[in-house]
């Protein structure tokens, strides 16, 4: 081993849940990390017992959301990993869109209050570096689809991002039919 301590290796849930309207619920947190950010509510994966992502996700909508889903209600869009994010741990991290919409606001926790937000209101938000620089951007080009990214965290607060695998949902045209060219 080098001279360096080994950092811990966080592996979380976020769970991109809408209403019908549309639009986004997102947690202000209230602790660490991204305190006082909006994000995707969501939590830790229990590797004591050998929890699955999909039953993280689960565990955590029931948790933080008041949500009785099951691994069906899920869809895996994306897979982040961070080097070294914030001077910290590491973190691989599972983004689940929600397939039920919901219907309400989920009261306070202590984790942070809830607010449903339209799209465009993102940009006007606190929001986590890494979610605004390329989380966010990676999910909406995705949503339907898969990634995964990898970013590494520098200690001066640079982000270096590689997309290693992109799969977009691609637009359906009748037959005969063609896309413009600036369409995909």
């Amino acid at each position: 081993m080098g001279a360096t301590a080994a950092k811990d290796f966080q592996i979380a849930t976020l769970l991109y849940c809408f209403n019908a309207a549309g639009e986004i619920l997102l947690l202000e947190r209230a602790q660490e990390p991204n305190r006082r950010c909006w994000s995707p509510p969501g939590g830790k994966l229990k590797t004591d017992t050998g929890e699955s992502p999909h039953a993280c996700a689960c565990r955590e909508a029931a948790e933080e959301l008041g949500l009785a889903l099951a691994p069906a209600d899920l869809h895996l869009t994306g897979l982040i990993t961070e080097h070294g994010c914030q001077g910290q741990a590491h973190w691989l991290m599972f983004l689940f869109e929600v397939k039920p919409r919901l219907t309400r606001v989920p009261p306070p926790m202590k984790e942070g209050r809830f607010q449903f937000f339209p799209r465009a209101a993102l940009d006007g938000l606190p929001l986590p570096r890494t979610d605004a620089e390329s989380i966010w951007p990676l999910f909406w080009r995705h949503r339907g689809g898969f990634f995964a990214a990898h970013c590494h965290c520098h200690p001066d607060g640079r982000n270096d991002w590689v997309i290693e695998e992109s799969c977009p949902v691609q637009p359906t045209v009748a037959p005969g039919w063609s896309l413009p060219a600036n369409a995909t």
